[in-house]
């Protein structure tokens, strides 16, 4: 694959300082995230590191998060965000961001410089995926509950919707062919 850089993708991320790249445990967030970064030569950061020490140890305890524990984490990585956004950068991030209300809290009302990427599969597929890392603190218990608690992104949010079923390189360039079809059909991006 060789570098896209936002200007091949024809003014697709002309507005654009943040890509989320979102969806359930094991779905490939980190990897396809950093990837895609390393091919728009934008900054990477995996939103588990944001999480605060008290839920990475509800984690590998098996204990699903709740809306208020995920209320920090889901802060900090706006507040990266914003950062960028002030300082004129540009980063993709790895966060599952399940819900709408999750995402609204990333994307600001009245910022439109945010937008998701979902890496969408079916549960055989992740659990596959999932039981077969190891060093994660994300046990394949929790799966179910990731699943329980998802929200497909709505139309209204303009994601850019992925099959995890290809290799992380054949993601990477589906995203990216989204991103430049939506440039030159002038869809919001």
């Amino acid at each position: 694959m060789t570098r896209a850089g936002p200007q091949s993708l024809g003014g697709a991320l002309k507005n654009v300082c943040a890509l989320v790249v979102m969806g359930v445990s094991g779905s490939g967030k980190t990897t396809i995230a950093a990837l895609l970064a390393q091919e728009l030569g934008w900054r990477f950061e995996d939103g588990d590191w944001f999480h605060p020490k008290a839920n990475v140890a509800k984690m590998e305890s098996g204990t699903p998060l709740t809306d208020a524990d995920r209320q920090p984490w889901l802060e900090a990585i706006a507040a990266w965000i914003e950062d960028l956004r002030e300082k004129g950068g540009h980063g993709v991030v790895a966060c599952s961001a399940l819900k709408r209300n999750y995402r609204d809290i990333l994307a600001r009302p009245g910022h439109d410089t945010v937008r998701f990427v979902y890496l969408k599969g079916d549960k055989a597929l992740i659990a596959k995926r999932i039981t077969a890392r190891h060093g994660h603190f994300m046990p394949p218990e929790l799966l179910e509950s990731q699943f329980a608690t998802l929200e497909e992104p709505a139309a209204d949010e303009h994601p850019i919707t992925v099959s995890v079923a290809g290799t992380p390189r054949e993601i990477v360039a589906d995203i990216l062919a989204a991103l430049s079809s939506a440039a030159n059909t002038d869809r919001p991006v």
